[in-house]
């Protein structure tokens, strides 16, 4: 026993080790590499501004949106100024730079604070489907077996339902909430990293040093959360940039049909409802939602494509 011991040890000394037990000195030196990186590639350094820019606006919202959002007027002197067009545009004032809505109230403050929703919606509901999804993976891999199939069954049943469709189904029946919308996102798209972390594990637990962990004695749930998971994250990371910017897309088509959040709440997609019977009168109602949701969406990609490059090993020459 203790020579069978001995020579697991030596098994997992002559592995590589893994990228989570590098030296803490290696593991350092990461940091300065990845912003030079960042740095190097003008576009992805855009789409990185784009966002710290995006989440600046929504954390301080009360404190850079010009107007509040109600009780700063009277109703009448509100309704008086309903439908002012952009500042730049005859008729248009500098008190309101991208002019108001139908009931008097500020284009730009509604946007700002509409980001708050669409962010918190993107972030939140993919770490939550994100963490369901990846705990799924990892078990269905690792296991294998009836425990595998059962688990990719449900996925594949899952994946026969439009997304679009069920959420519209479960909002109709649940009704408006944002942590409603959130569970909603969340539950549609945790199969993607599920079935993306299956097959990874499905590359590495096979691997010497997770051969030697198992020589070793090593608890299970060791193995699969500290020998393999970090192993696996790379693809799941780059997944979860562009899932950020599916669910804010996904947030704004729930929201224009009235299943997003409540209607005191502004919202992007209900900015876009709204300004929709005004097009040929008052374009800037869905103008600059739109512009918004344009913006955020593009800066996400822009920071998924590079993410997506520096994480790939075989674009590493």
């Amino acid at each position: 026993m203790q020579q069978r011991t001995t020579e697991a040890q030596e098994i997992n000394a002559a592995v590589t080790l893994p990228r989570w037990e590098v030296p803490r000195r290696a593991r350092a030196t990461e940091l300065p590499s990845i912003l030079r990186s960042l740095l190097q590639n003008k576009v992805a350094a855009l789409g990185v501004l784009i966002v710290l820019g995006m989440l600046f606006v929504a954390i301080f919202a009360p404190f850079v949106a010009p107007h509040q959002l109600e009780g700063e007027v009277s109703i009448g002197e509100q309704l008086r100024r309903r439908l002012k067009p952009p500042a730049w545009t005859e008729g248009g004032t500098s008190e309101f730079l991208l002019g108001t809505d139908s009931l008097g109230r500020d284009i730009l403050s509604r946007v700002i604070y509409g980001s708050r929703v669409s962010l918190t919606v993107g972030f939140t509901a993919v770490a939550f489907g994100g963490t369901i999804g990846v705990i799924l993976g990892l078990i269905s891999g690792y296991s294998g077996g009836l425990v595998d199939d059962i688990i990719m069954r449900i996925a594949d049943i899952w994946l026969a339902f439009p997304f679009i469709i069920l959420a519209i189904l479960l909002l109709s029946v649940l009704g408006p909430g944002l942590d409603k919308l959130i569970a909603v996102l969340a539950l549609g798209g945790w199969v993607g990293y599920a079935r993306v972390t299956r097959g990874q594990v499905l590359a590495v637990r096979e691997k010497e040093y997770v051969e030697a962990a198992r020589a070793l004695g090593v608890p299970r749930m060791r193995i699969l959360f500290r020998h393999i998971m970090p192993n696996t994250l790379a693809p799941i990371i780059v997944i979860s940039s562009f899932a950020v910017a599916t669910t804010i897309l996904a947030e704004a088509a729930l929201s224009f049909l009235g299943l997003g959040v409540k209607p005191a709440i502004p919202t992007w997609g209900s900015m876009l409802a709204d300004g929709r019977d005004y097009l040929r009168d008052a374009w800037w109602l869905a103008t600059f939602p739109g512009i918004a949701i344009m913006i955020t969406v593009l800066g996400i990609n822009l920071f998924g494509d590079w993410l997506r490059d520096y994480l790939d090993p075989r674009l590493k020459v």
